[in-house]
């Protein structure tokens, strides 16, 4: 089997064997809503496998994480959606025979490199817009599935040792519920199981968690272009194949499962179209004056409850209404993007669309309740959805009274970028995705990058913690074309006045030591300026 991604096959089957000689595994990711199905994705690999494993997840994987994983008595430690960049801290643990580390990341490595490292970047990929750290666990899925000479079909699940300790499933989930679909079976020339029925069981080769890679992929921003792009488009296509996932064009807007058509419309900011959007009376005239039945039982219907002619209906208006108020043609055709939807999960759902759970996922991450996230992905639709919900309402009320603090107080602008620091008013773990989503708003320019500093939460030791800064940095697309690379403002920066950070080209963080940010700034504006010019 070539996989998904050709050009990862071999790197992929490598790591795959390796995970295989293990007698248990480490799995250690990222908190974020790649991190969660990255670790999702890699954690029904392992127990379909049958290796036994235990799940941590890492805010931020420091010198600390990395030596609190090297004290645990685990000799193989899998790493998803990190790793690459703290390989030169792995490396010495490794050296050290701590552990072996097997890492599918895809953010920019470190000067060092490990043998069973799966990374895009390192196969002329790009790890921010082709491939997420979700993707590069799927590839590992796909190949361990591959290497593995366990019987997929048998109910033999290991007892607890087989299944994540963070897992919140009791009944053993969707991964056991496949095993005991089909005891009579016989392998497939593409590595697939068929059973006594026919049908290709997509769960023994792994593709129906192609769905759980794509909400990775959107949830770290790789289709903001309006569609998925590179090695992505292979997962999507695969994913499709195994009838977990549907394409099509759709509104560009985010909440067309859950949101009243009002709400839709009033919160579609991308696209701004005067007198629609940031305007609930607005809103509300424009659906008025269309000739269709938009309350059912006094409620307003959702966008996934109409029909397509309803659809096209409300679309054809919003362009004309685009058009008659001067939005750009540029702008008009930003309305329409590709949508990727689960077709298992019920219409109307946030689990239904690939966009909506990115952002619960993110609801959970964002506020130390991983664990809740991993049990969404991982199947449970009762005690970790509605605690998913519970803490998605949270975020976004924190979002909304983030922007507002910003947009109120606004930013301090230098020649090439933009900042503010909220102290302790944003949490740390939010303040990027609310520096990002007030760039726009009166006076915070979308023309440059802005960086957001908070203060760290206060854990373990409360003198270290209080001693750095949190700094998180957002761009546009339209920037990164330009030559923005915010991984490397972020590192060299932070680096210059005795921190460390990195990411991606659009979004990076770093952490600075307390009393350094005005160096900080200096140095990244310097920075932006060289890339831009």
């Amino acid at each position: 089997m070539t996989g998904p991604v050709p050009e990862l096959a071999d790197r992929a089957a490598a790591c795959a064997d390796r995970l295989l000689e293990a007698d248990r595994v480490l799995l250690a990711s990222h908190i974020d809503a790649d991190g969660l199905t990255s670790a999702a994705i890699a954690a029904q690999a392992l127990e379909r496998a049958a290796i036994p494993f235990e799940t941590v997840f890492e805010k931020q994987l420091d010198e600390a994480a990395i030596a609190s994983i090297a004290a645990t008595d685990y000799d193989t430690v899998l790493f998803t959606d990190f790793g690459s960049g703290q390989l030169d801290i792995i490396g010495e643990h490794e050296d050290a025979d701590d552990f072996t580390p097997v890492i599918a990341d895809h953010h920019q490595p470190a000067d060092r490199d490990t043998e069973f490292h799966l990374n895009p970047l390192l196969f002329g990929i790009d790890g921010a817009s082709e491939l997420s750290g979700a993707g590069a666990s799927y590839v590992l899925a796909r190949a361990l599935a591959d290497a593995s000479d366990s019987d997929p079909a048998v109910d033999a699940d290991g007892g607890e040792a087989n299944r994540s300790t963070s897992e919140p499933r009791s009944d053993g989930g969707e991964a056991s519920e496949a095993r005991r679909a089909s005891s009579a079976h016989r392998r497939c020339s593409d590595g697939g199981i068929v059973t006594a029925s026919g049908a290709t069981d997509v769960r023994a080769d792994n593709r129906d968690l192609a769905a759980l890679a794509v909400v990775g992929a959107v949830g770290d921003m790789q289709a903001s272009s309006g569609e998925l792009h590179g090695a992505n488009e292979a997962i999507v296509e695969e994913g499709v194949e195994a009838g977990v996932l549907e394409t099509g064009k759709d509104l560009a807007l985010y909440g067309k499962q859950t949101r009243p058509l009002p709400k839709l419309l009033e919160y579609a900011t991308d696209v701004h179209i005067p007198g629609i959007s940031n305007d609930e009376n607005g809103a509300l005239r424009f659906l008025d004056g269309l000739d269709l039945e938009l309350k059912r039982d006094g409620e307003w219907r959702r966008w996934s409850g109409l029909t397509n002619d309803e659809k096209q209906t409300v679309a054809s208006a919003l362009v004309k209404r685009a058009v008659s108020t001067g939005v750009p043609a540029s702008k008009i055709d930003q309305l329409v993007s590709t949508a990727y939807v689960l077709p298992e999960e019920p219409v109307g759902t946030e689990l239904r669309d690939a966009s909506e759970f990115s952002t619960l996922l993110n609801a959970t991450a964002r506020y130390e309740r991983a664990d809740v996230g991993l049990g969404v992905c991982l199947g449970d639709r009762t005690g970790a959805l509605e605690r998913a919900r519970k803490l998605l309402r949270n975020h976004r009320r924190n979002l909304s009274e983030g922007i507002d603090l910003v947009t109120r107080e606004g930013v301090t602008h230098e020649e090439h970028l933009q900042w503010f620091h909220a102290g302790d008013e944003i949490r740390e773990t939010i303040v990027g995705i609310v520096a990002g989503m007030a760039m726009g708003n009166e006076g915070i320019s979308r023309s440059k990058p802005i960086l957001a500093f908070a203060e760290k939460s206060a854990e373990g030791d409360a003198a270290e913690d209080a001693a750095e800064v949190k700094v998180s940095s957002r761009g546009t697309h339209n920037l990164v074309r330009q030559g923005l690379d915010l991984s490397v403002v972020m590192g060299e920066a932070s680096r210059a006045v005795g921190g460390d950070g990195g990411g991606h080209d659009v979004a990076a963080g770093a952490t600075v030591p307390e009393g350094k940010e005005d160096a900080f700034i200096e140095r990244a504006d310097e920075i932006v300026g060289e890339q831009l010019s």
